[in-house]
């Protein structure tokens, strides 16, 4: 940990400092994602970002308040479950279970409609496989950088650095347990309130915060966001493609029985993905007549031709022929993923399976050479006992990750956002650029 005495201007001069100070040391190295605390933190880094050359996205945190005294932190919470808190604080006060689960419930709302309001229905930017820089104004006492710095490891950073421009020695120093590294250009032994280190501190409002992100966002280029029509295996299907400007690699969806290219559930992994820079092609199995029948539903040798079709087809478009392709299974499409890399070992750099049949690809299993994570939840038992004998016939790389207390579709709160995170840092750690 290293910073000197300094003060500030305001936000603005603040976030120039550290970045510059960042980037001198060398701390954020390996393809940094600059993630800040709204609001106070998006304008430092803002100008963190521009130092570095890096993507800017928000990093969502709530302070879980002491009930009847809010000010007082009894824990905080992030994005993907992510929970702390203050044993001494709750014990002290006599909070019970039920009073904490209320608190949390009425702060995670409140999170992910700031998180909405911020993004404007842009994807988020994922860390996964890259350097977290998580940025805030200040640390008073480090609750929610703390939160934030576990956030984004839980996303699938592979370093966390926590940057502020000034913070308390002991709060500071409490957070090197939860970032790689920790730098500050300001500790003072006096420290009392954030503030007093800028002589501007107005408040950022929700205004300032938006722009700021769609400054970033449309700096970064347009890259290619369209519905293709996709020609696999002799038939026409209906697609939608997106590949982010320097993307890294490209993921091919195969959907579920009854599903689509529309699939909330995909598209909203999807959304993950491209902004951990991975290019995502979403496209119809089957042509909607063929859609009716439900032998063609679960014909796996022929989903898994369509899906190679579409992996060829993507791979001799000029924005995406540079890139290495992975496959992303749902249900029954996980089954024609993994027979798809089975057909064509030498062209598949990796698979995820959700909510997965692998049993349903049979023999084919032990010819997949592909590192392959398997992904079910929980609640889901009986298709948690199939993945698990499923992966007993792998011989390639492989890992089953649970989602604790989630069903089958992962519609509980969170899960499928911690199923996103896993899959993007499965990709980022097996379809290196270049790859």
């Amino acid at each position: 940990m290293a910073f000197t005495q300094r003060a500030f201007d305001d936000r603005d001069d603040a976030g120039r400092r550290l970045g510059e100070r960042l980037a001198r040391g060398g701390e954020a190295d390996k393809e940094p994602v600059v993630l800040a605390l709204p609001r106070g933190g998006v304008p430092v880094g803002h100008r963190v970002a521009e130092e570095l050359g890096a993507p800017l996205d928000i990093i969502a945190v709530r302070k879980l308040g002491l009930p009847g005294h809010p000010e007082l932190a009894m824990g905080a919470i992030g994005e993907g479950g992510v929970r702390i808190l203050n044993d001494e604080v709750v014990r002290g006060h006599g909070v019970d279970t039920e009073a904490l689960d209320a608190v949390e419930r009425s702060e995670r709302a409140e999170l992910e409609r700031r998180a909405a309001l911020f993004r404007q229905g842009r994807p988020r930017v994922s860390p996964a496989g890259r350097t977290a820089v998580v940025v805030d104004d200040g640390v008073a006492t480090g609750s929610t950088a703390r939160a934030a710095c576990r956030v984004a490891r839980a996303q699938g950073a592979v370093r966390v650095v926590l940057a502020v421009p000034v913070g308390a020695p002991a709060a500071l120093r409490a957070l090197a347990g939860d970032a790689d590294e920790v730098v500050s250009l300001s500790a003072p032994a006096w420290f009392q309130a954030v503030g007093e280190w800028y002589t501007d501190f107005a408040q950022t409002t929700d205004e300032e915060v938006i722009g700021l992100l769609r400054e970033h966002r449309d700096a970064a280029g347009p890259g290619v966001d369209a519905d293709v029509g996709v020609e696999a295996a002799g038939v026409r299907l209906g697609g939608h493609l997106t590949v982010p400007e320097g993307a890294r690699g490209a993921v091919v969806f195969a959907h579920g029985s009854g599903s689509g290219r529309h699939s909330p559930r995909n598209t909203r992994v999807a959304g993950t993905l491209n902004g951990a820079g991975l290019g995502t092609l979403l496209f119809d199995l089957l042509t909607e007549e063929e859609g009716e029948d439900r032998e063609l539903v679960f014909d796996i040798r022929l989903l898994a031709e369509r899906l190679r079709g579409a992996a060829d087809w993507l791979g001799a478009r000029p924005e995406a022929a540079h890139l290495p392709t992975g496959y992303f299974g749902a249900s029954t499409g996980a089954a024609a993923a993994l027979v798809a890399a089975a057909d064509a070992p030498s062209g598949t750099g990796a698979v995820v399976s959700r909510g997965g049949r692998p049993d349903l690809a049979g023999a084919r299993l032990a010819e997949v050479r592909a590192p392959t994570l398997l992904i079910v939840g929980g609640a889901d038992t009986a298709v948690l006992d199939l993945n698990r004998r499923a992966r007993e016939e792998l011989t390639c790389e492989s890992a089953l990750e649970v989602v604790p207390g989630a069903g089958h579709l992962f519609a509980e709160p969170g899960a499928l956002e911690q199923v996103a995170d896993l899959a993007a840092a499965w990709f980022a750690r097996h379809l290196p650029p270049g790859g």
